[in-house]
């Protein structure tokens, strides 16, 4: 076994240092579009709103989507009018697409339907965010703050504040995609407008604000009902999870003192088939609440016990306090014309 991980971690190596040209090469191209934006060659656009950006700068999920909805929520809770602009990374569908309840998971994409069915507030996706944006103010001219889900390479359109999501990978090797996870450099990116870091996993790389995850106390099936996962303890459960990192909600879920009989890892976004239920019959199925959007809407799942196992993400108040000072010289009836645009 110790010769098989070595040699592993040589052919790693090795595929690295193979992909390092183009790595490098990415680099540049990176460099140069985002001088091109900020010398005006390609063209950014303002709107009167204040905007947020929450994305990443490494590859891959790292809690970018949780941190939205705490967002939302937590200007909800002060009665600020709010709404949320994404790609929809995953649909099928093209255009401009509010989402609401009713719409197909195809046209919005899996966790701009989450966003809006966990906060309720107007969710609008495009292929261009630019698009959604303006929809969403046409539609909603009261909103008062919008955060775009993602988008931190996306310098068509401008932004007043950035957050970049990490998780415990950091920035992994520290190279660029593709012999690396990182979308742009680092820390290079750090000081070109990026406000703030936050950390989602429990042992953050280097300096930023954290966070605490863990699973709710109660999972709820597709009827709404809920049952305590405590009342699950003994007794042998499939997991299963489409999201980035599906080890992370396993790792979770035996943390609570559950029996994992199976444990099914699937792609981020994986779009779910008749084929990937085969089999489940008179199994208890727990799945994070992004997949639960798409399995509840099967109807090949109606007689499965597919329990959806929301996620309790918690950043520091402190995180809070430093996004209320920034925002708060933002919101203003006036249109803004401040904040940075491609630093």
């Amino acid at each position: 076994m110790k010769h098989l991980l070595q040699k592993a971690w040589l052919t790693r190596g090795a595929l690295a240092c193979l992909l390092w040209p183009l790595s490098q090469l990415y680099g540049l191209v990176v460099r140069l579009r985002r001088a091109l934006y900020r010398r005006g060659t390609l063209r950014s656009e303002r709107f009167p709103v204040p905007v947020v950006v929450v994305g990443n700068v490494i590859a891959g999920g790292a809690g970018k989507t949780p941190l939205v909805i705490a967002l939302v929520r937590h200007l909800q809770a002060q009665h600020v009018a709010v709404g949320v602009v994404s790609r929809g990374y995953g649909r099928s569908g093209t255009g401009c697409v509010e989402v609401s309840a009713g719409s197909p998971l195809a046209q919005t994409g899996d966790e701009p339907a989450l966003i809006q069915r966990m906060t309720g507030v107007p969710v609008f996706v495009a292929d261009r965010r630019t698009d959604a944006l303006r929809a969403l103010l046409a539609v909603h001219p009261g909103t008062a703050v919008v955060i775009c889900d993602d988008g931190l390479q996306h310098y068509a359109l401008q932004r007043d504040i950035e957050i970049a999501a990490f998780d415990d990978r950091g920035t992994g090797n520290g190279w660029l995609l593709p012999a690396g996870p990182l979308r742009e450099p680092w820390p290079e990116r750090k000081h070109q407008g990026l406000d703030l870091v936050l950390h989602t996993g429990s042992k953050p790389a280097f300096d930023g604000f954290t966070s605490r995850r863990h699973l709710a106390d109660d999972a709820w099936s597709s009827s709404g009902s809920q049952l305590a996962l405590a009342g699950l303890r003994g007794r042998p459960v499939t997991a299963l999870a489409g999201i980035a990192n599906p080890q992370a909600f396993f790792g979770m879920l035996s943390d609570l003192g559950l029996t994992l009989e199976t444990a099914i890892a699937l792609p981020d976004h994986h779009a779910f088939t008749e084929a990937d239920l085969a089999g489940l019959q008179g199994r208890t199925v727990l799945c994070t609440e992004k997949d639960a959007v798409k399995l509840f809407a099967m109807p090949a799942a109606a007689g499965l016990n597919v329990l959806a196992v929301p996620l309790v993400f918690s950043p520091e108040p402190a995180f809070f306090d430093a996004f209320d000072a920034l925002l708060a010289p933002r919101l203003s009836p006036l249109p803004s014309t401040h904040g940075h645009q491609i630093a």
